[in-house]
């Protein structure tokens, strides 16, 4: 049976280090040695230093937190483990680099999930290994899990899949996702676990809302004809048409 691959733990050393690294072709030179630096250089290269101290010092305090429902999105964008894992950590890389131009007071998630995502399209989805053939259970729950508890703690207007959802079991939701096309299942993920507004998963998906809106109805229904079965023998009630609840 294969087992899972726990993603592994990204640290801002590595981060700065793939930023930091010489680019090929500009290996250093003898004539570049013999420079020598001026107080105004000096200052500047301390000042720098002191501004990256802080740049690393915020994104530490407000981007790795987000890290485990990251990786829970990378699993159910690639369905492999190491993908997921890599795509994490090539989001953080990315998202460090472009940290300065996040505007600080906005939705500093939505923002990491749209770098995310873009790194999926562009690379991922091209490249990945085949999906990951153990049962969904044998993750860790902290890895697939973290997502869905902060969603349900937090209290926002949702669905009435996204209220059915909380009454079965984690397995069998993870499970049914993983049956959904991708693009509808990451409209649901986004919506129904995750609690972004049509808007907000626009910006995330790089699409229309109205397209978002229409993902998001037939990744319910396909949900929700999934799950029926399971619902059903044991007695819990899944809508039997489309919600519109939901942030808008």
């Amino acid at each position: 049976m294969p087992v899972a691959l726990a993603p592994r733990e990204i640290t801002v050393a590595e981060l700065e280090s793939a930023l930091m690294s010489t680019p090929e072709g500009h290996e250093p030179t003898p004539t570049d040695a013999a420079v020598e630096p001026t107080e105004a250089d000096v200052d500047a290269a301390l000042e720098a230093v002191d501004a990256d101290a802080e740049k690393r010092a915020l994104f530490e305090e407000q981007a790795l937190p987000f890290m485990d429902q990251l990786y829970a999105a990378g699993m159910r964008m690639t369905r492999n483990p190491a993908d997921a894992s890599d795509l994490v950590q090539e989001t953080f890389v990315k998202a460090y680099a472009a940290f300065a131009q996040f505007q600080q007071g906005t939705n500093l998630k939505a923002w990491l999930y749209r770098i995310q995502t873009n790194t999926f399209i562009n690379t991922y989805r091209k490249k990945q290994r085949d999906p990951y053939q153990g049962t969904i259970d044998e993750l860790e729950d902290w890895q697939m899990g973290g997502a869905e508890s902060a969603t349900r703690a937090s209290g926002s207007t949702r669905s009435a899949e996204a209220e059915a959802i909380d009454h079965l079991p984690d397995s069998a939701v993870k499970d049914a996702l993983q049956k959904v096309p991708e693009d509808f299942r990451m409209a649901v993920y986004f919506a129904d676990v995750e609690g972004f507004s049509y808007q907000e998963i626009a910006d995330i998906m790089k699409t229309p809302v109205g397209t978002v809106m229409s993902r998001l109805h037939r990744g319910r229904r396909l949900l929700r004809e999934l799950l029926a079965d399971y619902a059903r023998d044991r007695g819990i009630a899944v809508p039997a048409g489309s919600s519109k609840g939901g942030k808008k």
